[in-house]
């Protein structure tokens, strides 16, 4: 399944195998993962990330599209259920931050996804994607905290929720 193309050149499509050396490299960025706070014990681990990705791939209760930026893959975006809630996650590749590229993906996705609440989740001072949450239609909800593998301590997050069907696109 293919999503139609925005004015940003940004499109989502469903994930080939062939992207998942591409989101390695991605989720290799230290800064990234300093962001996403939440990440695998040991990003560097390409075993267990290829093993983590093709359980993703077969799991069909998992939507996941791949993020394209003018044909170039950009990150990938996803619909899951973690804490029995439906819940959406993004990594966008650092070079593209910045550019509205996780905003445009998250509004793309959206309307696909037919539950609410839907909810996410974000480091407290991850404010990028706070940002990208808020524009799409997110609001606070609630508070949580973990430990952060990439950040070697527990982090304080924000849990955001959804309640509306499709998000008001907000200018960029």
């Amino acid at each position: 399944m293919e999503l139609q193309t925005n004015d940003k050149g940004v499109r989502l499509r469903e994930v080939k195998e062939s992207d998942l050396p591409i989101f390695f490299e991605q989720q290799l960025d230290p800064a990234a993962n300093y962001m996403a706070a939440f990440t695998s014990k040991d990003p560097s681990d390409e075993v267990a990330f290829l093993t983590h990705w093709k359980n993703i791939l077969s799991n069909q209760d998992i939507q996941k599209m791949t993020i394209l930026c003018n044909g170039c893959v950009a990150g990938n975006i996803l619909k899951f259920e973690q804490f029995a809630n439906p819940e959406v996650s993004y990594w966008i590749g650092k070079q593209y931050w910045g550019k509205g590229i996780a905003s445009e993906a998250l509004l793309n996705f959206l309307p696909k996804i037919k539950v609410r609440p839907l909810y996410a989740r974000a480091a407290k001072d991850n404010l990028a994607s706070i940002r990208v949450l808020e524009k799409c239609g997110f609001e606070r909800f609630d508070e949580d905290k973990g430990y952060s593998h990439a950040r070697g301590k527990v982090v304080e997050e924000f849990i955001l929720n959804l309640n509306q069907e499709t998000p008001v696109k907000i200018r960029i």
